[in-house]
């Protein structure tokens, strides 16, 4: 059995908008502040945050992640969907057909998205350069090992393969906490 190094990072609840929901939220004509650069080229933390309100609670001040996106899409966690009183499935980005919708309170006004909340699928970015290196194509379903007291082994973790992509594996909060990770540390993708 080959076992590779990659880092692992922690995903929190956050928000990607579309342009109209931009607008709506924080008013005509605007652009998000970035903060800060995430991994992944091209992606930022913005400045902005919104609440989000469910039938049975709320979420206040989720993060938004730029750029804006063709559809605005909700990456929460399970226990954030039972403050919400919804489920929210496990899925891939841009997975959002059939999940359920939530209202989005921003500064200028509010929107109610019928679908678009998902808990993220936990997955592994790759270049093709390392996915070569790793013998793994897009697409391919893997497992990763986390080492210390809490260790485990991942399964069902998805590999996404892109020219621009920077090694790193997501999963969310709950879950990196429940095996004990922080940011940056290493895990073992395990291949047979």
């Amino acid at each position: 059995m080959e076992k590779k190094m990659l880092p692992i990072a922690l995903s929190n609840r956050h928000i990607h908008l579309c342009k109209e929901d931009i607008e709506i939220l924080f008013g005509k004509g605007y652009q998000l502040k970035k903060l800060k650069d995430l991994s992944q080229l091209g992606q930022y933390a913005a400045e902005e945050r919104v609440d989000l309100v469910g039938p049975k609670g709320q979420l206040k001040g989720v993060r938004v992640l730029g750029p804006e996106r063709s559809a605005t899409q909700i990456e929460i966690s399970l226990a954030d969907g039972f403050v919400l009183g919804i489920t929210p499935p496990v899925r891939n980005s841009g997975d959002i057909k059939d999940s359920p919708g939530v209202k989005i309170i921003g500064p200028k006004g509010e929107t109610e998205i019928k679908e678009g909340v998902i808990a993220a699928a936990r997955h592994i970015h790759m270049n093709t350069e390392d996915a070569e290196k790793f013998g793994l194509v897009d697409k391919q379903m893997v497992k990763v090992e986390t080492f210390g007291k809490r260790a485990l082994i991942f399964d069902n973790v998805l590999v996404r393969v892109h020219p621009t992509f920077t090694l790193e594996m997501h999963v969310d909060i709950e879950e990196g906490n429940g095996a004990g990770v922080k940011n940056g540390e290493e895990v073992r993708l395990v291949t047979q």
